[in-house]
């Protein structure tokens, strides 16, 4: 499967979740997408639901299943809540942190500033949007970039307190991976239970 570039509206439609954000077509159709989207559905089984949350998190951060799959068993490998883990990782991505600190609308948004090589690590140019970012590392932007519109605009009134493992530098134009989140502290409503499940059958 290549990386999802049709409407988003669908998929969040699919969910009944905004996993992209806000959304006016998700606030005035809120029922599956397709010919018999409105139409009473018959129950979905119990593997339904775990594929149906893995496919919700694998759209919510962009990864390909592949990618997915092999943070999953990076994740069972560590020690401690195998599902939280995963989340953790999944939020650690470069992509997500450049998001996270405000300084992209979207996701798909920061993964292109990030593959544009507009985004720094430590100082130095990353243009990998899988990049893992370890706590203590700074992100930031190019000094080249600073002056791009998308980005002044993502960043005008953006709230930084949103998210407290994250520590924001105005002047700087970067942000500080203080520790990785905990799960009360990430916003998505993901079931991660499920996927846990899913991938032990």
């Amino acid at each position: 499967m290549a990386r999802y570039i049709g409407p988003k509206s669908r998929i969040a439609r699919r969910f009944g979740e905004a996993i992209y954000g806000p959304d006016k077509v998700l606030s005035k159709r809120n029922f599956p997408p397709g010919q018999h989207g409105n139409n009473r559905r018959r129950k979905t089984s119990e593997y339904g639901v775990m594929l149906a949350e893995k496919q919700k998190a694998k759209y919510t951060y962009g990864v390909l299943e592949k990618q997915f799959r092999n943070m999953f068993e990076k994740a069972a490998r560590t020690s401690g809540i195998t599902g939280e883990i995963l989340l953790q990782n999944l939020e650690c991505r470069l992509d997500n942190i450049v998001y996270r600190l405000g300084i992209a609308p979207t996701r798909a948004a920061a993964r292109q500033l990030v593959n544009h090589k507009h985004i720094v690590v430590d100082g130095k140019v990353v243009g990998i949007a899988s990049y893992s970012v370890a706590p203590g590392q700074i992100v930031g932007v190019r000094e080249r970039a600073k002056s791009l519109e998308v980005i002044e605009n993502a960043l005008a009134g953006f709230n930084h307190s949103k998210y407290p493992w994250l520590e924001w530098d105005e002047n700087q134009k970067a942000g500080k991976l203080l520790h990785k989140p905990e799960r009360a502290d990430i916003p998505e409503t993901i079931k991660e239970q499920l996927i846990v499940e899913l991938y032990s059958k």
